[in-house]
């Protein structure tokens, strides 16, 4: 013999227990008290019943997906790194961002410099003749 499964509540039902309901497309439901199949028959949810099988399965479900948060380090800068900068005092953001800025200026002065070398002298432009906008888009054409 077999032990069935309740179609509303999800208890089991014993051999000899139990009603069975057939529905008009030949569906079979079976229900292990006359409550379970009066609440089935009302229509009502066995999720939002407490004492069914399925509210208890959904309950533990949303226990178990908590989610924890934990602390770790990304590509380019590890946990203790991101721990140290996180714990800077303002001031010392301050000189660090100044420090930054002095050597950036630096680097581009350098930059400059090292252009203002490499350029020759200043050379002549060469001299073509000047056309009007009137002139190069031209004119209202052979009318």
């Amino acid at each position: 013999m077999k032990v069935e499964i309740d179609s509303f509540s999800g208890r089991k039902i014993y051999p000899s227990k139990g009603k069975l309901y057939v529905r008009g497309d030949s569906k079979v439901f079976r229900f292990s008290t006359s409550k379970s199949s009066s609440l089935f028959l009302q229509r009502k949810n066995p999720r939002k019943i407490a004492w069914t099988i399925g509210l208890a399965e959904e309950t533990v479900k949303k226990r178990s997906r908590k989610t924890v948060k934990h602390q770790r380090g990304i590509v380019g800068a590890d946990l203790a790194a991101i721990q140290a900068k996180r714990n800077q005092t303002a001031a010392e953001r301050e000189k660090a961002r100044a420090d930054a800025i002095a050597k950036a200026k630096a680097d581009k002065k350098k930059k400059e410099d090292a252009k203002t070398k490499a350029k020759p002298s200043a050379r002549a432009p060469t001299s073509a003749p000047k056309v009007s906008k009137q002139q190069m888009k031209g004119g209202k054409g052979g009318r």
